[in-house]
């Protein structure tokens, strides 16, 4: 151990840490969790703090050897290499200080070395130079969020979307009983169910696209509590723009501070798009789920791949264990949802000047992010890729459907028709059997009328 000193005195720190003894007073504060915040928000927050040298650089408010090495350091922690050195619990002190002097003392120590002629670089007076752990945490909240939005989650809806339009074209042919409240419903085409299943996942990649403006904006530049004490007028926007050259993303300075400290609304907002998402997924799994049910006594008309036993007992089981996985995703997020929520309540987490619920609102947003992206690419890559249709299963069905009687309405009546499909029921046969038992129609007429395809394509009805 080496001893290391900070406000509040001394502390032992492991001889290999690169952190110094705030981050070692807060391991032993709060063994809450024991685990730390995510690697990707570690990332973005060495992004952040490399922007911040450059900043603070280009405005001559630093050394110019000093930014430099502070500028290695933190691109060392946005490339994830010392990954190890940053073990604050996730249940820490509310604004994430404990995590903001876990980097700026990586950070510090880093540079230190590099320079290697005896200089200190300083956590607080250089690294967290300008910069206040409440205007750094958020904007990292941010820049971690929009981050994962767009490189893990918007492809792997991508693909689900592509997959679903194939799938939708390939099957367009097939027709089906369409089925609402569960019960039997005039037919439908495959390819029009997974139609609606990949504007679902269009309407995912939209929702993506729509909580990005409030996450560019980014809390930089208030400092303690919104008023940028400390920090000169133009770093904000030099940081912003450091940032943006970096990540390949547009960031800018929040219109106004004191809303970006204070709440927590955009990280609400784009949660509240994520568990949208999950819903979305959750409808299409099931569905598949309903549709594969079988494969004798269910309703069969889909065919899943085979990825593993699904019984220990029984042989020969097979579960539909991909759908299943995504549904449980979606139950987490919307757990995620409601942790986001009330953290981000007035008297709960947004308190005066300050969210103090932070590091739980980032933990579950990119854990919900994390989750969805990979659930997306499994059920792509191990259930859609070789799902297939049971053509013999899916006619059979349609045949038997009473509810096709709906297409004899225009001819016969709405009572007429009740009344054929009642006794077909009760004696076992299709409707176009029992309509040509009772000569309500001739057969050409009938026929056209029993045209399981025209039902999926809607024409103007003829009157009586």
């Amino acid at each position: 151990m080496r001893i290391e000193r900070d406000s509040m005195g001394e502390m032992n720190v492991p001889v290999d840490a690169l952190y110094g003894a705030s981050t070692a007073r807060a391991i032993k504060n709060f063994p809450i969790a024991k685990r730390p915040l995510p690697p990707e928000f570690i990332h973005a927050y060495g992004h952040l703090k490399a922007a911040c040298a450059t900043a603070n650089r280009d405005l001559g408010l630093l050394d110019l050897k000093i930014a430099d090495v502070m500028i290695v350091s933190a691109d060392e922690v946005a490339q994830g290499l010392h990954d190890a050195h940053f073990p604050v619990d996730v249940y820490q002190t509310g604004s994430g200080t404990s995590t903001n002097m876990n980097l700026n003392e990586v950070i510090a120590n880093l540079a230190s070395k590099k320079l290697g002629d005896g200089t200190r670089v300083h956590p607080n007076d250089h690294v967290n130079l300008g910069q206040s752990s409440n205007d750094t945490f958020p904007t990292a909240m941010h820049v971690a969020a929009k981050l994962a939005l767009e490189r893990d989650l918007r492809p792997a809806v991508q693909r689900l979307r592509t997959e679903l339009l194939a799938k939708a074209r390939d099957w367009d042919h097939i027709i089906k009983v369409g089925r609402t409240h569960l019960m039997d419903a005039t037919p439908v085409r495959v390819g029009q169910v997974f139609a609606g299943f990949a504007r679902q996942a269009a309407l995912a990649d939209m929702r993506i696209t729509e909580t990005g403006f409030e996450l560019t904006q980014l809390a930089i530049g208030g400092t303690a509590v919104g008023t940028g004490i400390n920090t000169h007028p133009d770093f904000a926007r030099r940081v912003c723009e450091a940032l943006s050259e970096r990540i390949g993303e547009r960031f800018e300075e929040a219109s106004n501070h004191f809303e970006a400290q204070a709440a927590r609304d955009a990280m609400v907002e784009s949660h509240a798009l994520l568990k949208t998402i999950a819903v979305s997924l959750s409808k299409i799994a099931n569905d598949i789920r309903l549709l594969a049910s079988g494969p004798r006594c269910g309703i069969g008309e889909l065919i899943l791949p085979a990825i593993q036993p699904g019984s220990s007992i029984m042989p020969g089981k097979e579960n539909p264990v991909i759908c299943e996985s995504v549904m449980q995703v979606a139950c987490r997020v919307i757990g995620n949802d409601a942790t986001i929520t009330t953290a981000a309540l007035g008297g709960v987490g947004s308190i005066l000047e300050l969210n103090v619920a932070m590091p739980v609102i980032i933990d579950a947003f990119l854990e919900s992010v994390r989750l969805l992206s990979n659930v997306t690419n499994v059920f792509v890559d191990k259930l859609l890729n070789g799902l297939k249709v049971d053509e013999t299963r899916c006619a059979e069905l349609v045949e038997k459907s009473l509810m096709n009687v709906t297409a004899l309405v225009p001819a016969i009546g709405y009572d007429a028709a009740a009344k054929v499909a009642k006794q077909a029921q009760g004696e076992g046969k299709t409707i176009r059997q029992m309509a040509r038992e009772l000569n309500l129609l001739d057969d050409a007429t009938l026929d056209r009328l029993l045209d399981f395809d025209a039902m999926t394509r809607p024409s103007a009805p003829q009157p009586l």
